[in-house]
């Protein structure tokens, strides 16, 4: 299976925030970033950052698929 973060790029968008500024606030680093941006594996603590900021769960911006 694969990992897709395509629910976090689409909850920014709807947010109005940009892949930066959630970096930032965040306080996640640019290979975390683009790591999320191709799609691969990142550590749990990041996805816990993230999910601090836009207050939500992990499954609201993470998903395997087939």
């Amino acid at each position: 299976m694969k990992i897709s973060y395509n629910k976090l790029w689409k909850r920014l968008i709807d947010g109005g925030m940009k892949r930066v500024e959630l970096k930032e606030k965040a306080g996640i680093s640019s290979a975390s970033l683009a790591k999320l941006g191709k799609n691969e594996p990142v550590n749990l603590e990041v996805l816990y950052k993230i999910c601090n900021v836009l207050n939500c769960n992990i499954g609201d911006i993470v998903e395997f698929v087939k």
